[in-house]
């Protein structure tokens, strides 16, 4: 029997037993940060031959050189050619619709005149302010590998970098004891990835932000990973950007009662089976639908192959939640703001608004959260662990950077130098007031 959690929010315990389910212990071990910190010291010492020996030691990989670490170009190609047919079909498929969503995205370069009467020495144009636009350079994509491979990161990590125009991007993708996932290997391809490395862990971070004799420095890290990943990550963000340090997955469903019960405990377990620590909700405001719910998750739980997972998963931090309306579950919902809110319910679109902190939205019945991960066009990077109370999806924006674009002329820099002298002397700082006087008094 699954030991779910049932939580009422007519209960007086409410807040604190539904504060004690969110909490999640965030604090990084010890051992793993020194760990981590040891790695990342030795890579940027001594570069390749740190990162090949310590993926021969965590991999157990018989490599001599970096050489034998590089995937070439021929070999991606040949793994998309090998594919299955219905898999490259999906693999296309699903491509196409993350890249026709992420190209909606794009930051535009802007800029705007002031109006300015010239100075009578021949400066007749006025002030001219504006943003500038460029994507990055180089972006590192990190992508687990071995048993854990997930061919769905390449696409919605590099697509949005390709449409964002970044100019390289560098793959790592670790292979534990030499197994190589042709998926992965076939959807880098397909978007077009220029280097591939067979390294992982602390190590791999270590040489896409710092570079080493064959791995080139990159200006920004995206992708999932391990505990030692997200640290090295933590670790390396200011001398490279990063995506963001994800917590374990999330879903919270708020159904009226009426969805299948089957489907609905079968989209808990959608994100129960990634670890033992990924939280599934469910919030309804109908007991009788919640007990339903509830023996369809015992009587579907032994045909899942992940079942144990699922189960720790359920018993840790997934909870079935009683409401008094859906008012209250998307007050309570805008409390979690979880990574994944499915809107199961008969009429959806009038609550999308009563939404304000959540990853991605699911509306309606049909729309199961599993057609996000893969292939609805949004990217499946999103907020964890609440922080869609101030953070979004990766997007092309991500992978783009803006540049504030300033000329005054002649005319205007007397006016604006006044302003800023006005308020360089009120802050103590007499240079800058000078600097802008000079202009004023020429």
């Amino acid at each position: 029997m699954i030991t779910i959690k049932r939580l009422a929010s007519s209960d007086a315990d409410f807040t604190a037993r539904l504060n004690a389910l969110l909490a999640f212990e965030a604090a990084q071990d010890e051992a793993v940060v020194q760990t981590v910190a040891t790695i990342l010291a030795d890579v940027k010492a001594r570069g390749d031959v740190a990162v090949v020996e310590y993926t021969r030691r965590f991999d157990g990989l018989g490599v001599n050189s970096m050489a034998d670490l590089e995937i070439p170009r021929s070999a991606l190609q040949r793994a998309l050619a090998g594919l299955p047919a219905d898999q490259r079909q999906a693999l296309e498929a699903a491509a196409s619709r993350v890249r026709n969503y992420h190209q909606r995205q794009t930051l535009q370069s802007w800029q705007y005149d002031e109006d300015g009467e010239g100075d009578g020495a021949g400066e007749s144009r006025g002030t001219m302010l504006g943003q500038k636009v460029t994507p990055l350079d180089r972006v590192g994509l990190y992508v687990p590998g071995g048993k854990a491979s997930y061919p769905s990161s390449v696409l919605m990590n590099a697509i949005p970098a390709r449409v964002a125009g970044v100019g390289e991007l560098i793959m790592v993708v670790p292979t534990p004891a030499g197994e190589h996932n042709p998926l992965v290997l076939a959807a880098a391809a397909l978007v077009g990835v220029d280097r591939v490395f067979t390294i992982g862990g602390a190590q791999a971070v270590a040489a896409l932000a710092y570079g080493t004799q064959t791995v080139p420095q990159v200006d920004k890290i995206v992708g999932p990973g391990n505990a030692y990943v997200a640290a090295a990550k933590r670790r390396v963000f200011g001398v490279v950007g990063i995506d963001m340090v994800a917590g374990p997955s999330e879903i919270l469903i708020i159904c009226d009662g009426h969805t299948d019960p089957d489907w609905v405990a079968m989209d808990l377990f959608s994100q129960a089976e990634h670890d033992e620590l990924a939280q599934a909700i469910l919030i309804c405001p109908d007991a009788a639908y919640i007990d339903r719910v509830a023996a369809s998750l015992e009587a579907l739980l032994p045909t899942m192959p992940r079942q144990q997972v699922i189960r720790a998963a359920l018993e840790n931090r997934g909870a079935l939640i009683e409401v008094r309306d859906l008012d209250e579950a998307c007050h309570i919902a805008n409390r979690i703001a979880p990574e994944h809110l499915e809107l199961s319910l008969d009429d959806p679109d009038p609550w999308v608004d009563k939404i304000r902190h959540a990853g991605a939205i699911f509306i309606g019945r049909y729309t199961s959260e599993s057609l996000g991960d893969y292939c609805a066009g949004p990217n499946h990077v999103l907020p964890t662990s609440g922080s869609a109370r101030f953070s979004s999806p990766l997007g092309v924006y991500d992978f783009q950077k803006r540049t504030s674009l300033i000329r005054v002329s002649r005319a205007d820099s007397k006016t604006l130098g006044r302003i800023a002298a006005t308020l360089a002397y009120g802050e103590g700082l007499p240079a800058h007031a000078r600097s802008a006087e000079y202009r004023v008094d020429s």
